[in-house]
C-alpha cells in the first residue's frame, strides 16, 4: 500500500474507532457532527482498503469481527498519538470554554461546590456547569466532559484518577447519647431511633465489619431522608443516630456537635469505596479540563490535610 493511500485512510480509521466507542453509527455521527451515512461510507471505505470486514451490523447493535478487534486496537493507538501531538499546541493555551461535570448530589454540594468560586476567579475565561445527580450519566450521550463516581475502578471505555476514599460513619449528638445511651454493639442500634437513607428497603439494613466478624442490623426511626445534609441536621437536633458520609459529618465532628459511634466497627454501605474522576479514555483533555482537575485535586488535598 502506498504512503499516500495510508495517509488517506487515517480519517477513516479515526471514524471507525469512534463508531466502536459510541456503539452505533448514529451516535458516532452526532459526536462527530456529520451524517450517519457519511460515517457508514468512511467505515466501508476502510474495509475496502483493508479487504476485510470490520463490523457485523445487525438491527440492534454492532459487533466487531476478529479483524475488527485487531484494527480497533491499532486505531485507538493512532488516535491517542494524534491527541498527544495536538497537546503540544494546547499546552500553552489560555484555558477557556465550558466544563461540564457530573457528580453525586452530596459530594457536589459539600465538596466540589465550595471550591468553585476560587476556580472561577482564577480562570475568568472558563465556565463550569455542575450536573449534580445520583444517577449514572452517559458521558458520550450527554456530552459531559468529566464525571465523579463512587466505584472500585473506571468502567470500560473510561479512564480516570482516584480522588478520595468514601467512608460512612455512624454519628450522633452527645445530647442524644446522654439521654438514650451509647450503643456498644451494632445490634443495640435496633433499640435506637436511626436516621437512614430510605430510598430502598435495604437502606434499613445497616452492615458492619470488625475483623472477620460481620453483623447486619435492621434499624428504624421516625425521620428518614435521602439527603445527607438533612440527616446531618436531624442528628444535630438530637433526633437519632445517623449514617453519614465522612465529608458530610466532618465539620460537626471537629466542633464536637457530633461524635462517632461504634468506632471499632467499619460501616459498610453501597456508597462506600473511592470517588473517581472519570473521562473517556480516548478523549484529549484540553487546557480547561486540566486546570479544573488540578484545582479539584489541590482542594481535596488541602481539605484532607486539615
Amino acid at each position: 500500500m502506498s504512503i499516500n493511500r495510508q495517509l488517506d485512510s487515517l480519517p477513516d480509521m479515526a471514524v471507525f474507532a469512534r463508531v466502536v466507542e459510541a456503539g452505533s453509527f448514529s451516535v458516532a455521527a452526532r459526536q462527530l457532527g456529520i451524517t450517519p451515512s457519511a460515517v457508514s461510507r468512511q467505515v466501508a471505505r476502510l474495509e475496502s482498503v483493508l479487504q476485510v470486514r470490520l463490523l457485523e451490523r445487525t438491527t440492534r447493535k454492532l459487533r466487531l469481527t476478529e479483524a475488527g478487534t485487531l484494527a480497533y486496537a491499532r486505531c485507538q493507538t493512532m488516535v491517542a498519538a494524534a491527541r498527544e501531538v495536538l497537546a503540544l499546541s494546547d499546552s500553552g493555551a489560555t484555558p477557556r470554554g465550558l466544563v461540564r461535570v457530573s457528580m453525586p448530589k452530596a459530594l457536589g454540594r459539600l465538596v466540589v461546590h465550595p471550591m468553585m468560586p476560587a476556580f472561577l476567579r482564577q480562570y475568568p475565561e472558563v465556565d463550569v456547569q455542575l450536573i449534580v445527580t445520583d444517577r449514572t450519566v452517559d458521558l458520550f450521550e450527554e456530552h459531559i466532559d468529566l464525571a465523579i463516581r463512587i466505584t472500585n475502578a473506571p468502567p470500560p471505555g473510561l479512564a480516570g484518577r482516584p480522588l478520595m476514599p468514601m467512608h460512612h460513619l455512624i454519628c450522633a449528638s452527645p445530647q442524644y447519647l446522654a439521654e438514650h445511651g451509647n450503643p456498644a454493639h451494632p445490634r443495640e442500634l435496633a433499640d435506637h431511633s436511626c436516621l437512614y437513607l430510605g430510598e430502598d428497603e435495604r437502606d434499613r439494613h445497616w452492615r458492619f465489619r470488625r475483623g472477620a466478624e460481620e453483623v447486619r442490623v435492621n434499624v428504624r426511626g421516625r425521620y428518614v431522608a435521602n439527603h445527607s445534609e438533612v440527616r446531618l441536621e436531624g442528628a444535630l437536633n438530637y433526633l437519632g443516630i445517623a449514617s453519614l458520609p465522612e465529608f458530610t459529618a466532618r465539620g460537626a465532628l471537629r466542633s464536637g456537635e457530633l461524635v462517632t459511634v461504634l468506632n471499632e466497627w467499619v460501616h459498610l454501605t453501597d456508597y462506600s469505596g473511592v470517588a473517581w474522576l472519570l473521562y473517556p479514555s480516548n478523549r484529549f483533555l484540553p487546557a480547561k479540563l486540566r486546570v479544573w482537575i488540578d484545582h479539584l485535586v489541590a482542594g481535596l488535598t488541602a481539605s484532607n490535610a486539615v
